[in-house]
């Protein structure tokens, strides 16, 4: 079973993954390209434990001890002794293609690549590796700590020792639920939540009801943590966009053509939580203000 994982990337997701892993018990070695990245990131890691901590959830030594299994490097050449990898960088195909192919030459010939992409081929990226088998995607849903569940995507030539390695730690270790779903952009909660989240961007554009009742009438109506506007500014608008524009170039349905207000949004870096402002505006902790 997986006991060291590399993660790559410190952005939004690649933190929260991160932290995730740790709380598990599991060493963790964290790759960003700069240290300035990585202090960043190591600052968001700690204010998340600190917030835990404020609700009682967990103690000061087991922060401490989250915190001494993450260990940050600038480099991939820390993930030789790593079993399992998981890619968190921006959904970009080429740049993930790079990753995977600078792997091969790094890690053990019996390590899990697993790409958390939520739009893009399976099958495409584990091209870009000799070993095409061991590729494998694992997309968790932000928050990764507290949501429970994890898609896991197998490309064309995914082997079934690899995706029950996968299954088995996602079930066993993480204490999670890893559902199978087939490769498909979006897979099913990218595709599903952007739908709903366009949704209530052309409902707002068209003046039904403002961002808060929105947001107030899915959270009390269907017992949603957060309603589909405030998810988006947790995602990242830039995020959603992102998604909703392959999607629309992938399947060609009008239904995935992003909402203009989401462009604007963007242009002007309206992102959410990360710019302090989205739909709602956010503290530096990400708690919301309004």
């Amino acid at each position: 079973m997986f006991k060291t994982v590399g993660v790559i990337g410190a952005g939004t997701m690649g933190q929260s993954i991160a932290e995730m892993l740790a709380v598990k018990g599991l060493d963790v070695h964290m790759v960003e390209k700069t240290p300035e990245r990585l202090q960043h990131a190591r600052e968001m890691i700690e204010q998340s434990l600190d917030r835990q901590m404020e609700r009682w959830a967990i103690t000061a030594a087991e922060k401490k001890l989250t915190l001494n299994r993450i260990h940050m490097e600038t480099s991939l050449q820390y993930f030789t002794d790593c079993e399992l990898i998981i890619e968190a960088i921006t959904e970009d195909m080429e740049s993930k293609k790079e990753v995977i192919r600078e792997l091969d030459g790094i890690v053990s010939s019996n390590a899990v690549v697993a790409s958390n992409t939520s739009t893009l081929s399976l099958t495409e990226l584990a091209g870009a590796s000799q070993h095409p088998d061991r590729v494998i995607g694992m997309h968790f849903v932000y928050p990764a700590l507290r949501i429970d569940v994890v898609e896991i995507i197998r490309g064309l030539q995914t082997s079934d020792e690899t995706f029950n390695r996968t299954k088995s730690f996602i079930d066993h270790v993480l204490f999670k639920k890893g559902v199978m779903v087939f490769e498909s952009p979006g897979f099913v909660t990218t595709r599903l939540i952007c739908l709903l989240i366009n949704e209530a961007l052309h409902i707002l554009e068209e003046g039904v009801a403002s961002p808060q009742d929105i947001d107030t009438a899915m959270r009390m109506g269907y017992q949603f943590e957060h309603g589909p506007l405030e998810m988006a500014d947790r995602f990242g608008l830039d995020a959603v966009l992102a998604a909703l524009e392959r999607m629309f170039r992938e399947y060609g349905e009008l239904k995935y053509r992003p909402s203009f207000l989401l462009k604007k949004k963007v242009r002007a870096g309206h992102l959410g939580i990360k710019s302090g402002i989205g739909f709602f505006k956010y503290d530096k902790d990400g708690e919301r203000l309004i």
